[in-house]
């Protein structure tokens, strides 16, 4: 009889694991919208967030105005991520967040880029000859209507007084990693993209930085949706604190906490 009980105890033990292991695994996955520019380092930080939670991650990585646009049809996001201010804005305006889960969280630089075997060599500043090195080929960055790395890159030249001699020279890609791999691929003689970018290729390199002052701060906002689920929130938590500070600075990102 004794040995029925411990086998008994010893069975009812493993079940109640079994469920609770089940319960982990059964919880719903957390959906996160992300600028493109992110994709490494969030791929990154999901596992480990994961790891630690046993709550999955599913990521959609595209152009900020696209994913604020997907998420205004309704589409089923918990968090949105956004490499500018202004798609968060565009989603805050029609109700879409949460307002109080709204919070800055990373900066970037931008940057000139050319094949890694390019001899193109320019130094940015005011009325410097981009036009002139681009030759017969075209400039590749995010497509300045809507895509935020375009918007910046627009500012920026247009602030060095030389948008007017390349606008009609631009490859308007649907995302940072699109205008990227038009010059990894060589289809691009010159990009403009984000410096994280640029680390994570090796077949680019970056021909030089652009001034900070010639557009506005690169920011990076992330906010909950206004469906999200209970377990978006310590997602977000996870990458604002020490995990996702360590994860953005080895990708480059500066955090702006």
């Amino acid at each position: 009889m004794k040995n029925f009980r411990k086998v008994g105890l010893i069975l009812w033990l493993t079940l109640l694991g079994s469920a609770s292991f089940a319960a982990d695994a059964d919880q719903p996955p957390i959906t996160v919208f992300a600028a493109a520019s992110l994709t490494n380092a969030l791929q990154e930080l999901g596992d480990g967030f994961t790891k630690q939670t046993s709550i999955p991650v599913r990521f959609s990585f595209a152009a900020s105005s696209a994913l604020a646009r997907q998420i205004e049809n309704g589409a089923p996001a918990d968090v949105f991520f956004s490499a500018d201010l202004e798609w968060m804005d565009y989603l805050q305006t029609r109700n879409l967040i949460q307002r109080g889960s709204r919070h800055d969280v990373l900066g970037n630089r931008l940057v000139l880029i050319a094949p890694a075997d390019s001899k193109i060599d320019l130094k940015i500043g005011p009325r410097f000859p981009l036009a002139k090195a681009l030759g017969t080929g075209r400039l590749a960055t995010g497509d300045p209507d809507s895509v935020p790395v375009g918007r910046y890159a627009r500012e920026a030249l247009t602030t060095l007084g030389i948008w007017n001699e390349v606008a009609d020279r631009m490859v308007r890609a649907d995302s940072v990693r699109s205008a990227l791999a038009f010059v990894d691929r060589g289809e691009a003689p010159l990009g403009i993209v984000y410096e994280t970018d640029a680390l994570i290729d090796k077949r680019v390199r970056v021909v030089d930085v652009f001034p900070a002052n010639s557009h506005l701060p690169i920011v990076y906002p992330i906010a909950l949706t206004s469906a999200a689920k209970p377990n978006a929130a310590k997602f977000v938590a996870y990458i604002r604190g020490p995990a996702g500070d360590a994860a953005f600075k080895t990708y480059g990102f500066t955090p702006v906490h």
